[in-house]
């Protein structure tokens, strides 16, 4: 199968809204009719449910894509503790496999049109002593999507992150705004300020939702403009 789109969602930091661009773009993508799947190659923080660990991350990415494959693939690490991967994984005396994860990857391609592979935390979260998400990225080689989550301190978060992924030799193809904090003083002048420093085109603002996780993935994709995206497929005809 030939692989039409892919792209790595990362963010500013922890709890900014990768999962939901993630999930809107894997919709998108399956509103075009392509066979979409979503990867979390390391997650962090599960809940006993049925007796079954879960992420709550995964579960949506899963829910989200139009192709279903083995969980192993999909998510080759859930690690139970909500915390930094490495802690987590040294909490379960589990080592993060870089190949175990590029392989992985490599595999998702051979079946799917379209991966969204959404990264932990910020771009520069260890995974291990000597390996971290923006390895895993630069490892992938692919596009970066950047949320930047809007509240005070997300102009110097989202620079850094910007100048991070270039000095991985990764573009940027594009960012989010995620309305983190209604009330952010001059939140305007923030966005102008990231329009005009960020070398990528704005997707899209969105704003605070408390809505459902589903609800708000079907917002969210209605309103990200993904068709900015260089290697965004073309229309079907």
């Amino acid at each position: 199968m030939t692989l039409k789109f892919s792209c790595f969602v990362t963010g500013t930091d922890t709890g900014v809204g990768k999962t939901l661009v993630s999930t809107a773009c894997l919709q998108a993508l399956a509103h075009k009719g392509l066979k979409a799947t979503g990867m979390k190659p390391v997650a962090a923080g599960t809940e006993l449910i049925d007796g079954e660990w879960v992420n709550d991350d995964v579960e949506q990415l899963v829910a989200a894509s139009s192709l279903a494959l083995p969980r192993e693939l999909t998510a080759p690490y859930v690690l139970r503790e909500a915390c930094a991967p490495h802690i987590a994984a040294a909490l379960e005396q589990v080592s993060i496999d870089p190949s175990r994860l590029m392989q992985a990857c490599q595999q998702i391609s051979a079946y799917a049109e379209a991966v969204v592979v959404e990264g932990v935390g910020g771009f520069r979260v260890p995974l291990s002593q000597h390996f971290d998400t923006a390895d895993l990225a630069a490892g992938l080689q692919l596009d970066v999507i950047l949320v930047v989550g809007l509240r005070l301190g997300c102009l110097n978060h989202a620079l850094l992150t910007a100048e991070a992924i270039a000095a991985r030799g990764l573009k940027l193809a594009g960012w989010v705004a995620n309305t983190i904090e209604p009330d952010m003083p001059h939140q305007q002048d923030n966005l102008r300020m990231l329009e005009q420093q960020l070398p990528a085109p704005l997707l899209g603002v969105l704003p605070r939702m408390t809505l459902p996780p589903a609800e708000m993935t079907a917002l969210a994709a209605q309103s990200l403009r993904f068709d900015l995206l260089d290697t965004w497929p073309e229309p079907a005809l």
